[in-house]
């Protein structure tokens, strides 16, 4: 997950977050359409229509990212956000598609966007020049057409986590039924093309002597990392099996009402337990939040009588709420936990907590499960 600073608001009820990387993408895109719009007018005109451009290309990849969560919620996919950042856009999705069918929808769903943008801006550039056949904003908009085209086509290519490694995996998956096999599949495919990217690049700068060869290395890389993270995911995936969510919980955990105070808290039963992160509930016992013994301790004593811990709680994270028959797979690749501070809040179908799942429990059930150990220790029988 992309760490996300700028909260951008919401399209079609999704939330839009910026990561401060994707200035450097707008900089980026800017300096080099307004260089090649040099001498079609003059320099502030030219340098406006590149900043515009260059945003409107980023807009662009925002509509990508749309159209992959807008039919990924059509087919019961959760959707967490969309996070702008310095190779583009991301969509963060909290679980899997539920069929090859719907994982093909909405992997085709962005480039097929990015083709329909393509050609908006085609017909634009040749309204445009109509106009002005050698001005910067014709000039502007045939590069924003051609950048979206380009855009489909390298996301077509068959590897993970590009979109066309999603298309082999859906394709995989319904000729062979296995899944998990086919994201292995095209994780592995996205491992050998990021080092072909990583090559060409190479081979741009020492034998063409353009630095723009980093790039491809830097898109290669990311790729080939990103596929190894998949690829270990497919794994992890593969030895869990069907451990759901509540295998691994702690049922019926002790949780803070969200009106004490800290003080209230200290004199609770919880200092004499081995707990060291507790849920946050409302009146109605629903989470809404997590609260660790470091959060308290971080409020001097003084202000402790009268700090109530929904004023400390770190609020959960959709992806952080859970349903107990869920895969314990599912949650293992959508949230990372910090150790004596995170958890997941497990929840029953009225939205009331049930159980708490930390670090600790699922670190364990991933290393029992690397080392083919149930997942769950068998009870001890008495003698």
């Amino acid at each position: 997950m992309i760490e996300a600073t700028v909260p951008l608001g919401r399209v079609a009820g999704i939330r839009i977050a910026a990561h401060w990387s994707a200035l450097v993408t707008i900089a980026l895109f800017a300096w080099i359409l307004g260089a090649s719009l040099s001498g079609t007018g003059s320099a502030v005109m030219v340098w406006s229509t590149a900043i515009l451009g260059a945003v409107a290309l980023v807009v662009c990849l925002l509509a990508h990212e749309l159209a992959h969560s807008i039919v990924a919620r059509r087919n019961g996919v959760q959707v967490q956000e969309i996070v702008l950042w310095l190779l583009g856009g991301v969509s963060e999705l909290t679980d899997e598609p539920g069929d090859a069918r719907a994982d093909l929808k909405i992997a085709v769903a962005g480039p097929a966007t990015s083709v329909l943008l393509g050609g908006v801006a085609g017909i634009a550039a040749a309204l445009s020049a109509l106009v002005s056949p050698d001005g910067p904003v014709t000039a502007a908009l045939l590069w924003l057409a051609t950048v979206n085209i380009i855009l489909a086509l390298f996301n077509m290519l068959p590897g993970a986590p590009l979109d066309g490694g999603r298309v082999l995996r859906a394709a995989l998956w319904w000729r062979s039924g296995d899944r998990l096999r086919a994201a292995a599949t095209a994780a592995r495919s996205g491992q050998v093309l990021g080092t072909v990217l990583m090559l060409l690049g190479v081979a741009e700068v020492i034998l063409f002597g353009q630095f723009g060869g980093l790039w491809l290395v830097l898109l290669g890389w990311f790729l080939r990392t990103a596929a190894r993270t998949e690829l270990v995911l497919s794994g992890l995936r593969h030895r869990l099996g069907g451990t759901t969510i509540g295998d691994v919980m702690t049922p019926s955990p002790m949780a803070f009402p969200a009106g004490w105070t800290i003080a209230e808290a200290l004199r609770s039963e919880a200092p004499r337990t081995q707990h060291r992160v507790f849920p946050v509930v409302d009146a109605a016992n629903h989470p809404v939040g997590v609260v660790a013994w470091s959060d308290l301790a971080a409020v001097p004593e003084p202000a402790r009588a009268t700090t109530r811990l929904a004023d400390v709680t770190r609020k959960l994270v959709p992806a952080a709420i859970a349903n107990a028959d869920e895969p314990l797979a599912d949650l293992a690749t959508r949230v990372v936990l910090r150790p004596n501070l995170d958890a997941v809040a497990v929840v029953n179908i009225a939205g009331h907590l049930i159980g708490l799942v930390t670090a600790t429990d699922l670190a364990l059930a991933c290393d029992r499960s690397a080392l083919g150990l149930p997942i769950t220790p068998a009870p001890r029988s008495l003698r």
